[in-house]
């Protein structure tokens, strides 16, 4: 295929989208109008298919392939970008992602993502390329600014068996939120399809609309700490992922009325800007699968960041104890640390 030729595959966050809105996402591709010219001028094929109209409803595993505008490339330029990585084969990588780093290329993020720093890695001939030539590597992804543990493949094949394992849901991945207010009970689930807001194209929230995705979030109370006059209080907690979709766990908290702290577009800053965060306090912390080549059981966990660490700590003197899951994790994390 020439460069001037992208093909991509739509994935469960992007699944239910509108075609040029899913076009917008590509980072070659400057709007969701000019996405809407090139359907109308016949340069989009969905599945191998020809597709007039913007308005179609992309569904997960679609394979878009798009003649590009002149003079621009679908080629992913290395960036040598320093990678944390925690386990290596032939197969596959295990990394801690940091905050700030966009996973793949998008419309303001076309260098510098983690897509880029694996091609620098490794070089784009050794990455699966099943999701498309736009996100060499990539599993699954994590918002901007939520750190932590993150899976890539080396290969077509293992970048589909993770992708399908993932589906299945015999992927563990686990994260710790800190949240406003206190929640009263010791564990809970949140089942509310999502879709993109019709009112803020930059949020998601949740939907009865017929094209919201499911999706199903459990969470369990690690540790509470008290309200003061200058907020209500705060929990943290240990949330699990069933399904995949674009902010879901920043989504289904603030539709519960207890949004992550410090996040941008789904809380209130004056109930935790003395924690002095500038990012939401959300991070993949443990991640266990069995490797889809050699079947060995994997697991790993990852330490919080400094800056979540020190607003956790900021609010040890207002802790009402942690729970017994909260004891084990706490010290699983120290040891962790301290190896």
């Amino acid at each position: 295929m020439d460069d001037r030729h992208y093909l991509t595959v739509v994935d469960s966050e992007d699944a239910g989208m509108r075609l040029d809105s899913f076009l917008a996402t590509i980072s070659l591709i400057k709007s969701r109008s000019q996405g809407a010219k090139l359907i109308e001028e016949g340069k989009v094929l969905l599945n191998d298919t020809c597709v007039k109209s913007k308005k179609h409803l992309v569904e997960e595993g679609d394979q878009v392939l798009v003649e590009l505008p002149k003079n621009t490339s679908a080629v992913i330029v290395p960036d040598f970008i320093p990678l944390d990585i925690r386990h290596e084969d032939e197969y596959l990588i295990v990394l801690s992602k940091q905050a700030g780093l966009v996973v793949h290329p998008s419309p303001g993020h076309e260098r510098g993502t983690l897509a880029n720093a694996l091609v620098a890695h490794v070089g784009a001939e050794h990455l699966g390329l099943r999701q498309g030539d736009d996100r060499p590597g990539i599993v699954h992804r994590l918002d901007k600014d939520t750190s932590g543990l993150m899976l890539a493949a080396k290969d077509d094949e293992t970048q589909a068996a993770l992708q399908n394992a993932i589906k299945l849901r015999t992927v563990d991945r686990r994260y710790l939120a800190l949240v406003q207010g206190m929640i009263a009970p010791e564990t809970g689930i949140i089942d509310g399809p999502i879709a993109r807001s019709g009112k803020d194209r930059m949020k998601m929230v949740v939907s009865n609309e017929p094209h919201a995705r499911d999706a199903l979030t459990t969470f369990t109370v690690l540790e509470r700490f008290d309200a003061m006059k200058k907020d209500s209080g705060f929990t943290l907690l240990e949330c699990k992922l069933y399904t995949g979709r674009t902010h879901q766990i920043r989504v289904h908290m603030a539709y519960i009325h207890h949004p992550c702290v410090g996040d941008p577009l789904y809380s209130s800053k004056r109930n935790s800007a003395h924690l002095g965060l500038t990012r939401q306090f959300l991070h993949s912390y443990r991640i266990s699968f069995e490797h889809p080549i050699t079947h060995q059981q994997l697991s790993y966990l990852d330490v919080l960041p400094w800056d979540l660490q020190a607003a956790l700590d900021d609010l040890q003197e207002r802790s009402l104890g942690k729970t017994e899951l909260g004891e084990k994790i706490s010290q699983e994390l120290e040891m962790e640390r301290a190896w």
